[in-house]
């Protein structure tokens, strides 16, 4: 069958005489065949729907619930257009939405339970080639990690960024400026009435954080990986463009099916390399890291925390947006988007790395044209000379700990300071607002209990808030360190991922109050300064905490979650489990 190829005008050959998953459901003469195909005419489908068309599953993260995904019921029926248009079949079905500004205690605790939910589902049904809808920040990877383990062909529509936030006559954006705000009302530079009417101000339309928060991240390293139709990271949610965008995917999906363009296919160990220095081109999330090497393990593509350091230290940033820089994704979308990043980074790149069009991601980069140099800089002017996330290594985090430098205060990159040590976040918001808390701008702030196993979940508390004593001074950042995260659109000199984490008996969890630690992120190194006989003792007498979780996913989450640096995955989902399924129902 030839096939129109609408992303470059040209013909592509297709294998329709493959014999397609979905038949040994519906291309079956017998009493199975009879019920999966009766049930499924109880919609109004019609005979030919099952003559060995590709039946297309529409994975939906709808919900209104997730204020980031609200709109994709609507973006889901122009996937439908397109399949139908290109001779498949389309089938929505719903999996778990995580709402990251909504859910409690974090949505990274369910992140895993979503990958779960759309493994099986894409597993257990008759289903020849997938669509991910998705776009609030755990929503995608946990599509991906799910979808990845079954390995279809398989493509990602992210839901797009919201409009940009205006606030007197200024852009204000997600996140980013809720953090400044937050820090100005308790500072006294702002007032309480001035913070409130923000609050409407700043999401003003459905669709993800308009700035290089996570979900903004993530459609951008799904669309440098080849893993979605060009601009899919940067279309404003609202914009029609993104309709149409989901119509050629709809339409591109059914042709994936015919050349079984699967996605491990796809998602090669080159275009791993390529996301860690997109990541870095853009001023990307810390949250990434996690993310891609969870990706990784249900692939067998082999990736560790190293890569992120050696492959992104000497990768400038390019795009200019909050929180490492000035302006909105609507911005970035205008001036060209991320196939602008891509040309710019070409010679960085593996442009010979796959994609969904069935072309290379490098094919097509010299007519791209990028329409003001400020939004997205060229290689000899970026925002900064090396942005790539920094991996910390010392006697404080032997697995690693990571530093995102293009947020950070260049004069706290190199620091020595004395620990102020909050147990829990519990202890931290007790505490923090306290006149008496001995701390000064100079001290490093210690939060433990907040990693994988111990909070559970691993949630965006990473960059706590300074003290008021401190605020009060002008002062706007400290370094602090933690088994936490924290939020893409988040800023600050702050140390995340410390791994093995205080839960787990890491050293983090034997810092105490006064403890000299010292960081040079340029030497890579993280040390807390007591001697090794200290350290050995201090952990002979420490005592894991004991869980408060006995039951249900908390409890399955504690007892089989992987450390930070290996992507917090359950350690029973690594790799993949395929998509052959031979018995039947009934």
């Amino acid at each position: 069958m030839a096939g129109h190829d609408r992303i470059t005008g040209e013909t592509r050959v297709s294998n329709n005489n493959r014999k397609l998953r979905s038949q040994q459901w519906y291309g079956k003469h017998d009493r199975d065949g009879f019920i999966h195909r009766s049930w499924m005419k109880s919609q109004g489908l019609p005979d030919h729907a099952f003559d060995g068309r590709p039946i297309i599953g529409i994975c939906n993260t709808w919900s209104e619930i997730t204020p980031c995904n609200a709109h994709l019921r609507d973006i889901a029926e122009h996937v439908k257009k397109g399949v139908w248009e290109a001779g498949g079949v389309p089938l929505e079905f719903p999996a778990m939405s995580l709402g990251e500004t909504q859910m409690r205690p974090t949505a990274m605790l369910f992140r895993n339970l979503l990958s779960m939910d759309v493994e099986e589902s894409i597993r257990a049904n008759p289903l020849d080639g997938v669509v991910l809808l998705g776009g609030c920040d755990k929503t995608t990877p946990g599509q991906v990690m799910g979808a990845a383990s079954v390995d279809l062909p398989t493509t990602v529509i992210s839901s797009g960024p919201m409009l940009s936030g205006k606030y007197r006559g200024q852009d204000i954006g997600s996140g980013t400026d809720v953090w400044k705000f937050s820090e100005q009302v308790r500072a006294g530079t702002m007032s309480l009435p001035e913070f409130l009417n923000a609050e409407g101000c700043m999401s003003r339309s459905p669709g993800t954080c308009m700035t290089m928060g996570t979900a903004s991240t993530m459609a951008s390293l799904m669309e440098a990986m080849g893993m979605a139709l060009p601009l899919n990271a940067s279309i404003p949610a609202v914009d029609a463009r993104r309709k149409v965008l989901a119509h050629l995917t709809g339409m591109r999906m059914v042709e994936m099916v015919h050349e079984d363009l699967t996605i491990s296919k796809v998602l090669t160990r080159k275009a791993f390399e390529n996301a860690i220095k997109v990541n870095a081109a853009i001023g990307g999330s810390t949250n990434a890291v996690v993310h891609l090497l969870a990706i990784a393990g249900r692939l067998g593509v082999e990736l560790d925390l190293e890569d992120f350091d050696r492959l992104g230290r000497e990768v400038p940033l390019l795009v200019n947006l909050m929180p490492s820089g000035q302006y909105l994704m609507e911005d970035f979308h205008y001036n060209g988007g991320l196939p602008v990043v891509l040309q710019r980074l070409q010679d960085q790149l593996h442009l010979d790395a796959p994609s969904i069009t069935g072309k290379h991601i490098g094919e097509a980069l010299d007519q791209v044209e990028c329409f003001n140099d400020d939004v997205i800089r060229p290689m000899d002017n970026p925002v900064r000379p090396a942005a790539g996330i920094a991996v910390l290594k010392g006697n404080l985090c032997p697995k690693g700990a990571i530093i995102k430098p293009s947020a950070a205060s260049e004069g706290l990159l190199k620091h020595r300071g004395q620990a102020v040590v909050f147990e829990t976040i519990e202890d931290f918001k007790a505490r923090i607002d306290d006149p008496n808390l001995e701390v000064d701008e100079n001290s490093i702030l210690v939060l433990k209990g907040c990693g994988p196993k111990g909070y559970p979940g691993m949630p965006e508390v990473g960059n706590m808030p300074l003290p008021p004593k401190v605020l009060e001074k002008g002062v706007t950042d400290m370094v602090r360190l933690s088994d936490a995260r924290m939020s893409g659109t988040a800023f600050g000199t702050v140390v995340l991922h410390i791994s093995p984490e205080a839960n787990e008996g890491g050293p983090l969890a034997l810092v105490e109050n006064g403890d000299w630690i010292e960081m040079d992120v340029e030497a890579r190194r993280l040390h807390l300064d007591i001697s090794d006989e200290e350290l050995a003792r201090r952990q002979q007498a420490w005592e894991a905490p004991e869980s408060p979780h006995k039951r249900g996913y908390y409890r399955l989450y504690i007892d089989h979650v992987m450390q930070a640096d290996e992507g917090a995955d359950l350690d029973f989902l690594k790799g993949s489990s395929g998509h052959v399924v031979t018995r039947e129902s009934h």
